[in-house]
């Protein structure tokens, strides 16, 4: 009788080794998984850089893109003789003056 008993306690502490073994591990390795998760939160990889300096190049294109139309339609009121749309156009130009050398690329120095 106390031999089966015996043996599922021996297959039990069988058993339940690779447990404790995997519990020891995920505790020793959880602050190198950590540190390496923070560190990689707060570093920007290369291609993550393009990806944010491309969507801002789009943005400004964008932008140029409504503002070349406002300046079109300001302009043939202008030429109408309206003097509050010759304001308008002056400063929508101004804006787009502004715009034009962030789009420019500059050469990354090597």
């Amino acid at each position: 009788m106390r031999a089966p008993a015996l043996l599922a306690l021996g297959l039990a502490s069988l058993a339940l080794q690779g447990c404790l073994a995997r519990a020891a591990v995920d505790v020793v390795t959880l602050p190198v998984k950590a540190v390496s998760a923070g560190v990689d939160a707060a570093t920007t990889s290369q291609s993550e850089a393009d990806e944010k300096r491309g969507r801002e190049i789009r943005k400004r294109e964008e932008r140029l893109g409504a503002l070349n139309r406002e300046l079109e339609k300001q302009a043939e009121r202008c030429a109408d003789g309206n003097d509050r749309a010759c304001e308008k156009t002056r400063s929508i130009a101004a804006e787009i003056e502004s715009l034009l050398p962030e789009l420019r690329i500059k050469p990354d120095a090597y």
